[in-house]
């Protein structure tokens, strides 16, 4: 008796656990499992009940008999209740895991109410090095979250990092108390261990993302000047340029520090502002009330920056390239469009990674390199005619703050984006035919390669010249070129730089441009063909083809392959684009020497960008120059501190900010006068009516046309198709190794009997 009583008191407590567990879980898949395993269990246990009278099989068998009964009712009660109420269970199940991401703000302003500050320790993961999960201070003020070791190191300005939550895709999973910030440069992971203190981070950072996302939408000046990743650049010359960098941009109770901070960015990274008069510096520090006039204050100054460049009196152009600030020519979106991407969650795999605290800076580099070698000449400014080139653009570049990027591109996630059309607000005023000639701004780099006798610094002046067609899309992250229809040419002849060049596009589907240059130094010609491809946040660009370069006078014929280049934070915040990937240079005339140069990319634990190294090596692999430097500023050989600096890039225009971030090279390659109209064939880009009325600022006029040229180029497609014939190029023939290679004929057939009595197809 004593026994049936202990059986059924330990069958009864043992049960109600059980159900207990199935009941607050609420898993289908768990309670099935206990299903099937209790009747195997209960099977054993009664046959060994049959072949003894042990107590524990007793006590055994009765607690599985009873687990048995009540776990099949509680799966059958499960599968009522979810029959019952599919909806409401599922929606249940999904909150509790899987990821949800939270909502921001929609449509125009609203009142806000200001945010409380929040403070705390948080759990932050990390890759390398130290993987794993580290407990972090966070402070959250204003939408901003800051965050370093402990919260001494917090207020002393200490911070490990700081993330714009206005900006940064906010995504929660509720039972692993888990928040995930998409700043697009880094995916921060968070973790809380309390249920409290999370339901309390999670309401206290919807609260602060709204109110920093109505501030952005009243100050769009303030997102790009307290953006948290905006790039400060650094300066050897300055000892706490790290510590600036690090804490100017987050907090915006100090917007009077950040001007003299920004005042000493300007004048290191231009030392012509050293005679400008600050005397009025005082002035601004009392006056300015607003981060709105600080962003008004520092383009004053790159104002003054770029007229003294220009119109200096002895005609020479400084070797020192002005702030390398982000573009804001790029796309600027509306809040709702960047919250309609929200569904969109790329994946967690990457994490953002705090910066070593001993970055250092190169120092002492010595410049050098005369102004003759890697300057323009005053040259450069005039036309063959005599006149002057133009100095800007007849008209700024649109707003674009009513296009959805998301709407265009949601249904073409992964696929080739060559083969979308696009409103015409989103191109720049240039196509990709001329894109290429820009390839050439810096072609005096080759002519310095055509008069070096020594053979591996020739390559030096190689790799350089490979390097610095990359410089120019630094501040082009915001637009894209027009797509040339199939036929269509460009040529651009500059005597004043001593080569003429011809583009052809020779392809449709897929796209292939061609291009050809020559000089009395050089010769130069690819054929590039891409793939472009849209994944969620940020679009790949992959060239394929090969670079050619031929110096008569060595009789070297150099080739290498390009880099892939990424535009990221295509649907939100500023856009900014990345070039990575390894760029090998070889002579196919001559085993004495190659090159390797690398663009690094960006890491989550580095604060530096667009960095690139690469070496120079014999026939047996010995490293006999080091380059390194960045591609959008300048490039050095040998080892610091006495490397030498053999190229930099220009200075940019005055407000090239509004004129689609152009650099004055590019703002000449659409220019069109009229001894130079007269002579072009009626295929050249530059009469392309699209293209030209962006430029002057006439928007819907442009997409009409251009909707109108690609429709002109169907027909002629399918005039091709229905007679079974293919398009033969005008000025480029298929070589053997199926590349493109010009024909010859373009500069004679220009010459006599000239284009205006040569028959070409009608393109616009």
């Amino acid at each position: 008796m004593k026994n049936q009583l202990f059986i059924l008191i330990i069958s009864y407590t043992y049960s109600i656990l059980i159900c207990q567990v199935i009941s607050t879980l609420r898993l289908d898949l768990l309670t099935l499992c206990f299903h099937i395993l209790s009747y195997f269990s209960s099977f054993l246990c009664v046959n060994n009940v049959k072949q003894s009278n042990d107590s524990h099989l007793i006590i055994s068998t009765a607690v599985s008999l009873v687990d048995t009964f009540i776990i099949n009712a509680c799966f059958f009660i499960d599968i009522e209740l979810e029959t019952q109420n599919v909806g409401q269970l599922s929606t249940v199940f999904h909150c509790k895991d899987s990821w949800e991401i939270i909502e921001g703000l929609r449509g125009g302003l609203s009142n806000v109410q200001e945010p409380e500050n929040q403070a705390g320790y948080m759990l932050k993961k990390r890759k390398w090095p130290m993987k794993g999960w580290h407990k972090r201070f966070f402070y959250l003020d204003k939408g901003i979250l800051k965050y370093a070791k402990c919260a001494a190191d917090v207020e002393k300005g200490k911070l490990h990092g700081c993330i714009d939550v206005g900006l940064s895709v906010m995504a929660i999973k509720k039972k692993a108390k888990c928040i995930d910030l998409d700043a697009e440069e880094n995916i921060y992971h968070l973790k809380i261990k309390s249920q409290e203190l999370f339901d309390e981070w999670v309401s206290k950072l919807r609260h602060h993302r709204l109110y920093r996302q109505n501030e952005i939408a009243m100050f769009p000046h303030e997102k790009t000047l307290f953006h948290p990743h905006y790039p400060l650049t650094s300066s050897p010359t300055i000892p706490d340029s790290q510590s600036i960098r690090k804490v100017m941009p987050w907090d915006m109770k100090r917007v009077p520090s950040c001007i003299s901070a920004g005042s000493i960015r300007l004048h290191a990274s231009n030392p012509n502002l050293s005679s400008v008069d600050l005397t009025n510096e005082k002035t601004y520090h009392e006056t300015l009330d607003s981060p709105i006039d600080v962003s008004k204050l520092q383009e004053d100054f790159c104002r003054v920056a770029n007229n003294r460049e220009f119109y200096s009196c002895d005609g020479s152009r400084p070797l020192v390239h002005q702030a390398s600030n982000e573009s804001r020519a790029s796309i600027t979106e509306s809040l709702s469009e960047f919250f309609d991407a929200q569904e969109v969650l790329l994946s967690a795999s990457s994490s953002e990674n705090e910066p070593s605290e001993d970055d250092s800076y190169i120092s002492d580099i010595s410049d050098n390199v005369s102004m003759e070698n890697f300057s323009n000449e005053v040259e450069n400014e005039r036309l063959n005619t005599g006149g002057y080139r133009r100095c800007c653009l007849p008209s700024p570049s649109p707003n674009t703050s009513n296009i959805s990027l998301w709407n265009i591109l949601k249904n073409n996630i992964g696929k080739d984006l060559s083969k979308v059309a696009m409103p015409v607000q989103l191109n720049e005023p240039l196509n990709t035919l001329q894109r290429l000639c820009e390839e050439l701004e810096y072609s005096e780099l080759l002519d310095k390669a055509a008069h070096t006798q020594d053979p591996f610094e020739r390559m030096v002046y190689i790799a350089t010249f490979a390097v610095s067609g990359y410089a120019s899309s630094y501040y082009r992250a915001g637009g894209k070129p027009f797509n040339p229809v199939l036929g269509e040419t460009y040529e651009c002849d500059r005597p004043d730089k001593g080569f003429c060049f011809v583009a052809e596009q020779v392809s449709h589907h897929p796209p292939i441009s061609a291009c050809h240059a020559e000089s009395k130094n050089f010769i130069f010609w690819q054929d590039v063909r891409w793939r472009n491809k849209f994944w969620g946040k940020s679009m790949e660009i992959v060239p394929v083809g090969k670079t050619h370069v031929v110096l008569p006078g060595f009789g070297d014929h150099y080739e290498w392959n390009k880099v892939t280049s990424c535009i990221h934070n295509i649907l939100s915040g500023q856009r900014w684009i990345e070039h990575y990937g390894e760029i090998s240079i070889k002579n196919s005339n001559s085993e004495k020497c190659q090159c390797k140069v690398t663009f690094i990319k960006a890491k989550y634990w580095s604060s530096s960008m667009n960095e690139v190294e690469g070496a120079v090596t014999d026939h047996k692999g010995k490293v006999v120059h080091k380059l390194f430097g960045k591609w959008h500023e300048g490039m050095y050989y040998g080892s610091p501190p006495s490397a030498t600096c053999i190229w930099r890039m220009n200075p940019m225009p005055p407000d090239y900010e509004q004129y689609y971030g152009f650099t004055k090279f590019a703002l000449e390659l659409n220019e069109l006068d009229p001894l130079t109209k007269a002579l072009l064939p009626p295929t050249d880009s530059r009469l392309r009516l699209d293209q030209r009325l962006l430029e002057e600022g006439n928007v819907e006029s442009a997409e009409v046309q251009k909707q109108r040229i690609e429709q002109l180029q169907r027909e002629r497609r399918r005039v091709l198709e229905d007679n079974h014939m293919t398009h033969q190029p005008r000025f480029f023939q298929k070589s053997r190794d199926d590349t493109w290679v010009s024909n010859n004929t373009y500069w004679e057939l220009r010459k006599d009997p000239g284009f205006s009595n040569f028959d070409c197809p009608v393109l616009w």
